[in-house]
């Protein structure tokens, strides 16, 4: 089995050695993410697209094999499309008539179509000759409805490379965009809604290799979801490259901001503080630009006036990918890329409310509200960052390491499966004679309330990251008999 991999065509217009690059680039990204699939997959870079060969893999299922770099190859930045094949010996034009016949013959049933012929080398035929053959053998040897040139039902995809031939058998949509790590990385401001998430995927779909700055404003709760929608993305759409997660703490700026700022201009000010350390954050890293997912007129602090005046305070470029798009479409986009979940059960944590909040604010007004503020305080937040690879969330000195993992399940103990539902159909836990709840992580907090009290509840996911999250967020909040459980690893 094969894979064609069509480039994203923003590529193709590259100059040679740019497209030469950005082609190269691709192939390292995605050879990365399918060898941690099967080391035996290989992928060969051409002048115009990929190859992806799985005849050397060692997985034994061929379907789950295929299914999973389905899935990988649709999320993987810089692939247009990618044509599933399967390849033969060239043979005369009857032989690739039966070949074509057997791939197709079921999905031509009671449908128009035409086959369309891409060739490359030298062959006594043309293209059109072999479209004509083998149109002509389907249209009378199959139950299809006959042969539309101009709006087929079904495409007939055939490729003639040299004395190979190639059946396309299903033709899957990529992400489009440029290959992760060919542009300049950048510093997403997540908090974990709609706008910062679609905001971070956006960036990383262009290219960018996307850190995430989290603004820790006094949640708990908070954080934990903010770090597990990162982490999401991150394994989902950027995992060929290695990113960094990091935390500001803001709660004394908070106090702060409630103590020495009027309340219709904290709003604005609150803004110019997080794009005041995103810069020192950023100029630290060596990042030359700031992500947001703000969109004009969103909120207060998002007409043009105010975000001229937050931008101000900031030496590095700041990207605002969502500028102009209205809410519903973001949301949409959101539940597309699978994170509205992550967003509607978002927690949140606002701890500067602004009364009547300004519209139109006045760099002199806020340059007298910000002379009562100690920016003290906000020297001791930005010395104060904790900065940790975002495939190191598990071992963050912030989780609590006390929360006991168990890796069997005792007669008082149930196990709670926290997974979001698509990832709990596509691997169930089967652990016979166990009792299993399945409570996806965004109605955990309205489910703990009905637990038994004298039952001990076991969290599980499959990496065992977010489980020990919620379990010491749980615990924190007085749920005592919270554990872990995490299955022993194969012998």
């Amino acid at each position: 089995m094969k894979f064609i991999i069509k480039l994203f065509p923003e590529i193709t217009i590259k100059s040679r050695p740019v497209r030469k690059r950005l082609i190269a680039r691709l192939q390292n990204n995605v050879q990365i993410l399918l060898g941690r699939i099967d080391d035996g997959i290989k992928v060969s870079g051409f002048w115009d697209k990929l190859e992806v060969d799985l005849s050397a893999a060692q997985q034994q299922d061929l379907g789950v094999l295929r299914d999973d770099v389905v899935d990988a190859l649709a999320r993987i930045p810089g692939i247009q499309t990618f044509l599933e094949v399967e390849q033969y010996p060239l043979g005369d034009f009857h032989n690739v008539f039966e070949l074509t016949r057997q791939a197709y013959a079921e999905r031509l049933k009671g449908k128009t179509f035409k086959v369309r012929v891409r060739r490359s080398g030298k062959h006594e035929f043309t293209s059109v000759e072999l479209e004509r053959y083998v149109g002509g053998g389907l249209r009378q040897h199959t139950e299809a409805a006959g042969v539309d040139v101009h709006k087929p039902q079904v495409w007939v995809d055939l490729e003639v490379r040299n004395d190979k031939l190639f059946i396309v058998t299903q033709i899957h949509q990529g992400m489009g965009g440029y290959p992760l790590g060919t542009q300049e990385p950048v510093l997403s401001l997540i908090s974990g809604g709609f706008d910062s998430i679609l905001a971070s995927w956006m960036t990383m779909r262009r290219g960018c290799k996307t850190h995430f700055l989290f603004f820790n404003l006094g949640g708990h709760a908070h954080e934990i979801g903010v770090k597990q929608v990162s982490l999401y993305l991150w394994k989902r759409y950027g995992a060929s490259a290695r990113v960094k997660f990091i935390t500001v703490p803001f709660e004394e700026v908070v106090g702060e901001i409630l103590q020495s700022v009027d309340r219709s201009h904290m709003g604005v000010v609150l803004k110019r503080m997080m794009m005041r350390a995103a810069d020192k954050v950023a100029e630290r890293m060596k990042i030359p630009a700031l992500v947001t997912g703000e969109s004009i007129a969103q909120v207060s602090s998002q007409t043009l006036p105010n975000l001229s005046l937050i931008d101000a305070v900031a030496e590095h470029l700041v990207i605002r990918p969502l500028i102009t798009m209205d809410k519903p479409d973001i949301i949409e986009q959101v539940r597309a890329i699978g994170a509205f979940e992550f967003a509607s059960a978002m927690p949140e944590f606002c701890g500067v409310i602004s009364d009547k909040p300004t519209t139109a604010a006045r760099r002199e007004r806020l340059e007298q509200e910000e002379a009562a503020f100690d920016f003290d305080v906000l020297e001791r937040a930005i010395e104060s960052v904790e900065v940790i690879s975002i495939d190191e969330i598990v071992e963050n000195r912030n989780i609590n390491s006390e929360i006991e993992a168990l890796t069997r399940v005792g007669d008082n103990q149930v196990i709670v499966d926290i997974r979001a539902p698509q990832e709990e159909e596509r691997k169930p836990l089967n652990l016979p004679g166990c009792e299993i709840l399945k409570v996806p992580f965004y109605r955990l907090e309205e489910a703990v309330e009905r637990f038994e009290p004298g039952r001990e509840y076991l969290l599980y996911c499959e990496k065992g990251v977010m489980s020990q999250m919620h379990a010491q967020h749980l615990t924190e909040k007085g749920f005592s008999n919270i554990r872990v459980y995490r299955p022993a690893a194969p012998k």
